[in-house]
């Protein structure tokens, strides 16, 4: 069940022209919780069953991605020939890659589903901790980082295999999926220790726990906030545990994060959506 609270969103400010370039409901999230509070018990209660759920955060100023962020995933990649199609950046750890930025037009919610791009080329399904900022953070310590943010989702990071860069084969519309909700971190205290997995038409294909990423959840906004500044909304997504595997049209993906939940996405081919629009 789920509690209608839209009500609350009158204590966000009015903007106009020009708009801020980060999410206002993250940055006034405690503005917004606090009055959720006061009229969640005179709120509707509705099923949850059937709602089609949309990204928790909805203007995103950026999305910001880990590659090879576990050790078994980065060597899955360099010894699958599918999976790296001779791209020299899959060679590269993290410390000397870098992070990489998604388009924000590729931001879904689960409700939405996946709709795969250029179906002639490998598409595979990447489960990961997402990471969403709470507060302006610019030159983070690790030691400070946890203090910037606002909650954690499931992410989903859609890959199309090939030679180009990451970030172009992983920013079609659709191909950042995040859900099924915000959950603030006062009850995920260590987002180092989560078991994470994902199945496809009900078979696993990935099952770890974040405490095997290269970089953790501190290090990495250390590391993002160190080359630009971070903003309420931003999301960063923390990289994928082994297990990566194909999708194609008609599939049906499970995702879970253990203090998230479980969300379901359904895949389809974009060309069907396109043809349906025109229609």
């Amino acid at each position: 069940m789920v509690r209608d609270v839209t009500a609350a969103l009158e204590v966000l400010p009015v903007y106009r022209y020009p708009l801020p370039g980060y999410d206002p409901l993250i940055a006034n999230l405690d503005k917004v919780r606090g009055r959720i509070r006061e009229i969640a018990a005179g709120s509707p209660v509705l099923a949850l069953e059937g709602m089609k759920l949309l990204s928790p955060v909805a203007n995103p100023g950026k999305i910001i991605a880990a590659p090879v962020n576990y050790a078994k995933h980065m060597s899955e990649v360099q010894s699958d020939s599918q999976l790296n199609a001779g791209n020299p950046a899959h060679t590269v750890t993290i410390q000397k890659a870098g992070l990489f930025l998604k388009a924000n037009s590729s931001l879904v919610g689960p409700g939405e589903g996946i709709a795969l791009w250029h179906l002639e080329r490998r598409n595979d399904h990447e489960v990961e901790l997402a990471v969403v900022i709470g507060k302006r953070a610019n030159n983070v310590s690790r030691k400070d980082a946890l203090d910037y943010v606002a909650g954690y989702s499931i992410g989903l990071d859609i890959s199309i295999r090939g030679q180009e860069d990451r970030s172009f084969r992983k920013s079609p519309d659709s191909y950042t999926v995040l859900g099924p909700w915000l959950v603030t971190p006062d009850e995920i205290p260590d987002p180092g220790q989560l078991d994470l997995s994902i199945s496809l038409n009900g078979e696993i294909r990935q099952n770890s726990n974040t405490k095997h990423m290269t970089l953790g959840v501190a290090e990495l906004i250390e590391m993002a906030s160190s080359f630009y500044t971070l903003y309420p909304g931003d999301i960063i997504s923390t990289g994928t545990p082994e297990g990566v595997s194909p999708i194609v049209p008609g599939d049906v993906i499970v995702a879970s994060i253990e203090k998230i939940g479980s969300m379901e996405v359904k895949v389809r081919a974009a060309e069907a959506v396109s043809a349906q629009t025109t229609a």
